[in-house]
């Protein structure tokens, strides 16, 4: 998998935590400054280095500016490792720009902070979207993405067939016990380093986003989503107990690594491994490998199948001074036209089922359309309150401590703990 595909996808920053270090752009119009040209909006990506993506970003961006003569959208690109600093160093001085991208799971903190604005008007053309691509906070939208990406268990038909392993589907995914006993007869071939691969090696966001839907399958989250107020009883009860003693079992049995290697995909391909729990991006280097790659259901631990939902997404910031420019803009670029241009071009599920049928692969016999179908049917945003940056931390915090041995209750008392003591303190709730 490519640095640029993996960052797409699980890329965090802890926003309530990050230092202000880098200098924000004037942003005149466009936001809370001076210094651009009468009817011009300046948008902010975090895709500079991601040619594909950034280029599909400028066709829709050229194409409006063709459409009308009022407005001019201007687009400034950032390296993604520093981009949320940006957005944050802006923010402070109110010279965000008007429009600007943001990692899905970040939308309920930036709109609570007040970096966003609501998208008035914007319900009936997002309505079609799959729901994990809509960003919202308090009943308001406040964000819309072109695209998600799935988790997936990747594998080969031969290494299934071979071992007798029945291979799941969506209407029958393995359990739990199931699952265990195929890395056990996958383990006594002998044939891998590893009969599975949970790519333990990635960090930041990719840990809630790849293991919390294992906990919730086995019915626990991280925190409860009634009113978001406490983890109490979700992320320390007896179905998390459950799922953090199977997930440190899954080293002490040998059946993953403790650490993966720096490109499990990779890993998977050269045969150290039979079972590759990642991601959609995976899919054309498995497939331009292998002629029997197939790309399964994750475990079903009792509450069905769970995956993360929710990637990149554009909004308009709170402090923009032509709100009626930017949403003229974001009600132009939300048209299935340029769902279709963007998930094409950057290999990502289509956010509209009319988009999809337009994109190579996601038509109803398409390759890919079964990745469309897991975000239809398994995906879960990540919660949608202003403390998950804090949330998302304190749980890869507790679950590497989990897998490198630390007992599961205490260790997650620990967590409950302070993700409560977080979600009071900074007055979430008034």
């Amino acid at each position: 998998m490519s640095t640029t595909a993996r960052k797409r996808a699980c890329t965090f920053v802890a926003i309530l935590t990050i230092p202000i270090a880098l200098a924000s752009c004037a942003s005149g119009r466009g936001g809370g400054g001076g210094g651009t040209a009468e009817g011009e909006i300046a948008m902010w990506t975090h895709n500079a280095g991601n040619e594909a993506e950034l280029a599909a970003i400028e066709a829709i961006v050229d194409a409006f500016n063709e459409s009308q003569e009022e407005y001019t959208v201007k687009v400034q690109a950032f390296p993604q490792d520093s981009y949320n600093q940006s957005v944050v160093a802006a923010a402070s001085s109110k010279s965000l720009p008007c429009i600007l991208d943001i990692d899905g799971p970040n939308v309920p903190n930036w709109a609570w902070a007040g970096y966003l604005a609501p998208l008035e008007g914007i319900e009936d053309l997002v309505a079609d979207y799959l729901p994990s691509t809509v960003g919202t906070y308090e009943d308001q939208i406040y964000s819309y993405g072109y695209y998600d990406v799935a988790l997936t268990m990747v594998s080969r038909e031969s290494y299934l067939n071979d071992n007798g392993i029945r291979i799941p589907t969506v209407e029958q995914p393995w359990t739990v016990d199931e699952f265990n006993a195929a890395l056990e007869t996958l383990k006594a071939t002998g044939q891998f380093e590893y009969p599975a691969d949970f790519a333990t090696s990635f960090t930041g966001e990719w840990w809630p986003y790849a293991y919390s839907p294992l906990l919730q399958s086995f019915g626990g989250d991280l925190i409860n989503r009634d009113d978001y107020r406490s983890a109490d009883g979700v992320l320390n009860g007896p179905e998390a107990i459950e799922w953090a003693t199977w997930f440190r079992s899954l080293v002490t049995n040998g059946y993953i690594p403790l650490k993966s290697g720096a490109d499990p995909a990779a890993d998977f391909i050269n045969g150290k491994s039979a079972i590759l729990y990642n991601g959609t991006w995976t899919a054309t280097a498995t497939r331009d490998a292998f002629d029997d790659v197939v790309f399964l259901p994750s475990i079903d631990a009792g509450n069905g199948p769970k995956i993360g939902g929710g990637s990149w997404q554009w909004g308009m910031s709170a402090t923009c001074e032509d709100q009626e420019g930017a949403l003229a803009y974001l009600k132009f670029a939300a048209a299935d036209e340029w769902v279709a241009k963007v998930a094409g071009d950057t290999q990502n599920i289509p956010t509209t089922e009319s988009a999809a049928a337009e994109v190579e692969g996601y038509g109803p016999d398409g390759e890919n359309n079964i990745f469309r179908t897991y975000s239809e049917e398994f995906a879960l945003v990540r919660p949608p309150t202003p403390g998950y940056p804090f949330i998302a931390t304190t749980f890869q915090t507790a679950a590497q401590d989990i897998l490198n041995g630390a007992d599961p209750q205490q260790t997650l008392d620990q967590a409950v703990a302070d993700i409560d003591a977080n979600q009071e303190s900074n007055n979430y709730f008034e």
